[in-house]
């Protein structure tokens, strides 16, 4: 996809991985709606880059159409959506109420399904849709294994919409990276952190995710031998 031009929608534009992706995009030359759950970043944000904003809770469905809706009309149409939204939750598989993994979930993997369904009639062809999973949907991990779960069942969606709208020229990015310099476990919906690796810095992401949206890839992944971020 040419980013260049490109009408883009990121939704989680507030938090660390999404706003970085922003400044990235908006470098490139993308024209950029954003959503996000913190109001005051967010309007910040759609002041910096001169951007329309809408406020998102992907635990609310209204709220993804209204996003969605927004972005739409203030860029008269859609070419790409950049899905990335995610709170983790720590603790041995058994450990966590229905309540938590219910929370777990929506945020996780139900509300980011539903706000790419509700993007689907909008986007323009050839279009893409970068989604945000994780390391750990290939690769569960003990101590995060409800947020693993998770993830993976995103992860299982986007792999599932690639291969039923590759014929149509929509392109679906699946972003797995590892453990990131993003304070992600300060903002656990439940539970203490597990002994986690080095971080892995933001921006190396971010200049993946921006080479596979150019050559049209499907997958930013850690690659555990290797030590180093792939695309394929």
């Amino acid at each position: 996809m040419n980013i260049e031009g490109s009408r883009t929608l990121v939704a989680g534009a507030t938090g660390e991985l999404g706003s970085a992706l922003t400044r990235a995009l908006h470098a490139e030359g993308a024209e950029l709606a954003l959503a996000g759950r913190d109001a005051e970043r967010l309007s910040a944000l759609g002041d910096e880059f001169d951007a329309p904003t809408a406020r998102l809770d992907v635990r609310d469905p209204e709220s993804s159409r209204t996003a969605i809706d927004a972005a739409t009309a203030a860029l008269g149409g859609l070419d790409c959506l950049v899905v990335s939204i995610g709170v983790p939750g720590f603790g041995p598989t058994g450990s966590a109420s229905r309540d938590h993994l219910r929370a777990l979930f929506e945020v996780n993997a139900l509300g980011p399904m539903e706000l790419i369904d509700a993007a689907l009639p909008h986007l323009d062809l050839p279009g893409a849709v970068v989604g945000v999973s994780a390391i750990v949907a290939e690769y569960p991990a003990g101590g995060i294994g409800h947020y693993s779960a998770a993830k993976a069942a995103f992860s299982a969606y986007l792999t599932a919409l690639r291969r039923e709208r590759r014929r149509d020229g929509l392109a679906v990015i699946d972003v797995r990276p590892p453990h990131l310099d993003t304070r992600f476990t300060e903002r656990a919906l439940f539970g203490s952190a597990p002994e986690l690796p080095e971080p892995l810095a933001v921006s190396e992401v971010v200049a993946a995710v921006i080479g596979a949206l150019g050559d049209d890839r499907r997958l930013v992944a850690w690659d555990l031998k290797a030590r180093e971020l792939v695309t394929a």
